[in-house]
């Protein structure tokens, strides 16, 4: 009869055991992206929509051609790409307008491209003459620019002249 030392464990299908550790690295892409991105919810209009974490590669496409002049149901597929089917159809039902709209869809792709702006932020972005400058204002990239250009003492002094002036001679006329 042969006693083992450590209690069975689970073979995977190489015949290998598996142990802690690897059952740790073999975690499913559903999972990882649970535990990474989280599962935050806000309520927009009414309706509990995810955070997004993420902004879904064809949301982009959808989003880039809409404007406060584009028909209403051209939102709708890429309301359904960043907060999922129906909510688009909720959103109008409880009375939303094409502002809001714009507003929560540039939350909700501030907030996918990890900037944890406001919803007041996102309103400053659509209403703004120059949304990509409004935009960086928001995240406090401004702040962080302004600093790294400011001045950081007084002036430099002047180089000797050999070192500066060019080859060519002067006239002295």
């Amino acid at each position: 009869m042969v006693l083992h030392r450590h209690p069975v464990r689970p073979l995977d299908h190489r015949g290998q055991a598996v142990t802690a550790a690897r059952a740790a690295k073999a975690q499913s892409w559903d999972d990882f992206k649970r535990e990474t991105f989280g599962g935050r919810t806000n309520v927009i209009e009414g309706v509990t929509v995810p955070v997004p974490s993420d902004v879904p590669l064809n949301f982009l496409g959808q989003f880039s051609g809409l404007s406060a002049d584009s028909d209403v149901s051209e939102f709708g597929g890429a309301v359904a790409t960043l907060y999922g089917e129906g909510v688009f159809e909720q959103w109008i039902d409880n009375g939303m307008g094409a502002l809001g709209l714009l507003t929560a869809l540039m939350w909700g792709y501030m907030q996918g491209n990890g900037q944890d702006v406001t919803f007041g932020d996102a309103y400053k972005v659509v209403t703004s003459d120059d949304p990509g400058k409004a935009a960086l204002a928001a995240t406090g990239n401004r702040a962080a620019r302004r600093s790294q250009s400011r001045s950081t003492g007084g002036q430099s002094s002047r180089t000797s002249t050999a070192s500066t002036a060019s080859r060519a001679k002067r006239s002295r006329t």
